[in-house]
């Protein structure tokens, strides 16, 4: 009895999980190519990993440990990316990867630390949501925390 239920799950439960991990594959590799076209400040390669209704927030604490939440219209980090100086080097490097999966929709929540000319500047989370349109994952919604405490202790 114990063969044959193990039988079952492994014809049917197993394409289940393949297709799950090939999914995050493909929203790991999307997420990968939206921040190699941001360090490149490609906007139009940007684009391409986002959809046309998406949008940006970002929440942080200021100097009295208040929340602060803003909201950006993608376009802006578009303009504000592109319009970035050449001689000036940054890096948003991704640390960590938790991906989520229900049918058409994913979330990627990415550890990440930001540094400019070298240095570091602060870390956080980007909350990444995803559809899939017709087979290619895009960005609908990007929410990240931003800070300096605790960043880079191991």
């Amino acid at each position: 009895m114990k063969f044959v239920q193990l039988l079952f799950c492994s014809l049917f439960l197993g394409p289940l999980s393949y297709g799950q991990e090939v999914d995050k594959a493909a929203v790991k590799k999307a997420v990968e190519g939206f921040f190699e076209a941001f360090h490149r400040q490609d906007s139009l390669a940007m684009k391409a990993f986002v959809a046309e209704e998406a949008f940006l927030q970002t929440t942080t604490r200021d100097k009295e440990g208040k929340t602060q939440f803003k909201s950006q219209a993608m376009e802006k980090l578009y303009e504000s990316i592109v319009s970035i100086p050449k001689g000036i080097e940054f890096e948003e490097k991704l640390t960590s990867w938790n991906i989520q999966i229900d049918r058409t929709m994913a979330n990627a929540w990415v550890g990440y630390e930001f540094w400019y000319n070298g240095n570091f500047s602060h870390c956080g989370i980007n909350s990444i949501q995803m559809v899939n349109f017709d087979g290619n994952w895009k960005i609908v919604y990007l929410i990240d925390t931003r800070g300096s405490a605790g960043c880079l202790e191991e």
